[in-house]
């Protein structure tokens, strides 16, 4: 019997369709807009993501030659809710967390309550991309959605409710409200009640992995999956993506390069602190029991490379399409294989942690007339990576240490650029054989609870397969660290000039 896991995304979502030994059987991809009724405003149409899940399904079972699907399971974004009424009906839009709507109700609760005090129960410093501020603004301002709502669901939660599922949430995926306190696992009537939001209007927590459910008689005439196949709680993204990335014990994080990059590493305890919350890190529920994780993440990585390839890349994408590449890797290839003495300030799209400083801008210092398109293109991965390396200072500083990254995502696919992270952070880099770690995370949590594996353990032994290792070269990491110095200077003195 096969496993389903789904990873649900801001602007798009993916399904992979594997074997029990971890054959990948069938994989798709749709995308949906994002839209903006009002200045500033960014939401999700549910109804949208729920039908380009229904088609990543339906592909995937008909490119699939695997045995019928068995057990499903779901990650998605965090931050964003779904009201729905009891009939299951949506009743409007979901708010995401880079919507600027609900500033002055998470300053009210950080007032009330007290900054650190929220930090203590939730896990998270204050701020207003999490769900409840975004759920107290619709209580003011649309108050007929509010009183209609019977559950708030998160976006995974709300495709497995789609699908057949009781309504749930899991731990990590609760922690992204900003209501739930981490350490106990359940809804914080304290913060709830400063709110004045009843819990009843959120979901069951639940611990992932947990079987909420069977796929229904409509969601199987909608999808194509079997009637009573088992529906498993997921999690947040992040999270799943550090199971499928083999991610459960610590001093091991996942590094999930996309468009974002994010550093999730795992720990045995909550670990809350005034270090992690001047740092803006947060400790979030694992979806291994009795775990925990944070996110140490840059808004633009991968978006960085975008930028390049639109802007200057007219020569790498005309190379890519004679050679049948990507342009990326062609991008990465072509870059120069020495360090620069180029500076690039990533912070194109605002600065996400430590800073959290949605006005930050970037910057490129360095330039001169002999400057080569090589050495620019390498400025740009180096540029990234030094960001990352702050982040992997704070962590060390507020007492994590991670000795081993597991790269995912597109770009992980590039030996170049991993062999350069290895080289500037001074980590020991691994490539996996799934890139995918997130659906590969939900399959893993779909399988254990129907009973195919005996414990994740067992799963991430079976399915987790380490492609190759990159060590860093002492000689180039010595070279890259006095640069680091350097680098660490850009930020205040561009944020001084700008402010």
């Amino acid at each position: 019997m096969s496993l389903l896991g789904l990873d649900i995304g801001t602007t798009g979502c993916k399904a992979t369709v594997i074997e029990p030994d971890g054959t990948v059987q069938g994989e798709a991809y749709r995308d949906y807009p994002l839209i903006s009724p009002g200045q500033g405003w960014q939401e999700v149409d549910p109804g949208q993501v729920w039908n380009a899940v229904v088609a990543v399904i339906r592909q995937c079972l008909l490119n699939s030659k695997a045995s019928p699907v068995s057990a499903v399971s779901a990650s998605s974004f965090g931050e964003a809710v779904t009201p729905i009424d009891r009939d299951g009906n949506v009743l409007n839009n979901s708010i995401i967390y880079i919507d600027p709507r609900g500033i002055e109700e998470a300053r009210f609760l950080g007032d009330k309550i007290g900054f650190d005090r929220m930090t203590a129960i939730t896990g998270a410093p204050v701020h207003s991309m999490y769900s409840i501020g975004k759920i107290m603004w619709l209580k003011r301002n649309r108050s007929d959605v509010f009183e209609k709502t019977w559950k708030f669901l998160l976006f995974a939660d709300f495709i497995l409710f789609k699908l057949g599922a009781k309504a749930h949430t899991d731990y990590s995926l609760a922690a992204r409200t900003m209501a739930f306190d981490v350490v106990n696992k359940k809804w914080s009537s304290e913060i709830l009640a400063c709110a004045g939001v009843d819990e009843d209007k959120f979901a069951e927590p639940v611990q992932a992995g947990t079987i909420v459910g069977e796929v229904s008689e409509k969601a199987a005439s909608e999808t194509g999956l079997p009637k009573g196949a088992v529906l498993v709680a997921g999690g947040h993204d992040q999270p799943c993506a550090a199971l499928g990335a083999g991610v459960i014990h610590g001093n091991i994080a996942v590094d999930g390069m996309g468009t974002t990059e994010c550093i999730t590493p795992a720990f045995n305890k909550p670990f809350i602190s005034s270090e992690m919350a001047a740092n803006n890190l947060v400790c979030v529920p694992h979806v291994k029991r009795d775990m925990y994780v944070t996110y140490a993440f840059c808004f633009t990585s991968g978006g960085l490379l975008k930028w390049y390839k639109d802007q200057f890349g007219g020569e790498e994408q005309r190379q890519a399409e004679k050679d049948g590449k990507n342009v990326y890797d062609v991008i990465i290839d072509n870059s120069s294989s020495n360090p620069t003495d180029i500076f690039v300030l990533p912070h194109f799209a605002g600065a996400a942690t430590p800073y959290m400083d949605t006005h930050a801008i970037g910057a490129i210092v360095g330039l001169q007339m002999n400057t080569t398109r090589a050495q620019f293109a390498r400025a740009l991965l180096e540029g990234m990576t030094y960001e990352m390396m702050i982040n992997m200072e704070r962590l060390n500083q507020s007492g994590l240490e991670v000795s081993e990254l597991r790269a995912v995502g597109g770009l992980a696919k590039s030996e170049k650029l991993l062999q350069l992270k290895a080289d500037m952070m001074g980590k020991k880099f691994v490539s996996l054989h799934v890139s995918e770690a997130g659906t590969l995370g939900a399959a893993i949590l779909a399988g254990t609870a129907s009973g195919i594996y005996s414990s994740l353990e067992q799963a991430v032994s079976t399915l987790v397969r380490v492609k190759k290792e990159y060590y860093p070269e002492p000689a180039i990491h010595s070279i890259y660290q006095e640069k680091f110095e350097c680098y660490k200077k850009i930020y205040p003195a561009i944020k001084s000039i700008y402010s």
